[in-house]
């Protein structure tokens, strides 16, 4: 698992990364609520372990800023010292998927991120895609737009899916880069060349866009006829 962790305990910050990098895990760390939120947002992790209580920005409010400004859904364990009940409510309301109240075994921790990750790639497991009028068959491989098939090669198909599965959010450049070359693009104008055949296929033959660019951000699929 790729995890970000967002707590300002430095001391327990330490303890859960020795822990999880000797699982074989990769841990990414932040110190307070600002940094974590930019962190979660320019790159692409599997699971995020958030301290409800940090300085720059509070965990329920970076909670928030995630899901609704930057239409993140990577899934979100908790960690709280608060262990009442309104407080667990606030948490789940605000976007977290999971809590773990402190202190708490390391083991139980990384169960839980299984656990959430295992959940987050069953649904990640639709067959046919569906936004407005286009439709893609993961199964057969075939995409159609108002009933007209369409041709893709496989990276530019691959960019779609992401963008389909994340609509309506705004998908980051970064974020696209390591969905499908990892940390090794083959250059800074792969993406782009490759956005530029998506655009040709899915848009230029039909009267609206459905491929949007988010200038400075990275691009949107949006539903259309």
């Amino acid at each position: 698992m790729r995890i970000l962790v967002i707590e300002d305990n430095q001391d327990l910050v330490a303890n859960i990364f020795d822990f999880m990098e000797a699982r074989g895990h990769t841990v990414d760390t932040a110190h307070d609520g600002l940094v974590g939120l930019h962190l979660a947002m320019v790159n692409t992790y599997d699971v995020i372990v958030l301290d409800l209580v940090l300085p720059g920005m509070s965990g329920i409010t970076l909670c928030q800023e995630l899901r609704q400004t930057g239409g993140k859904d990577t899934p979100i364990l908790m960690l709280t010292a608060l262990d009442t009940t309104q407080d667990k409510i606030l948490g789940l309301e605000s976007g977290g998927d999971d809590y773990v109240v402190k202190p708490f075994s390391l083991l139980e921790v990384e169960t839980r991120l299984r656990a959430l990750v295992r959940r987050d790639q069953g649904r990640m497991t639709k067959k046919v895609l569906t936004v407005g009028a286009l439709v893609l068959d993961l199964e057969t491989h075939t995409l159609f737009r108002s009933g007209q098939e369409l041709f893709l090669p496989p990276i530019s198909m691959n960019i779609l899916e992401i963008l389909m599965r994340r609509h309506p959010a705004v998908v980051t450049r970064s974020d696209l880069e390591y969905a499908i070359w990892k940390d090794h693009p083959p250059g800074s104008d792969a993406l782009r060349t490759h956005i530029h055949l998506l655009r040709d296929t899915l848009d230029k033959p039909f009267a609206s866009a459905m491929l949007k660019t988010i200038r400075s951000v990275g691009f949107q699929l949006v539903a259309a006829n």
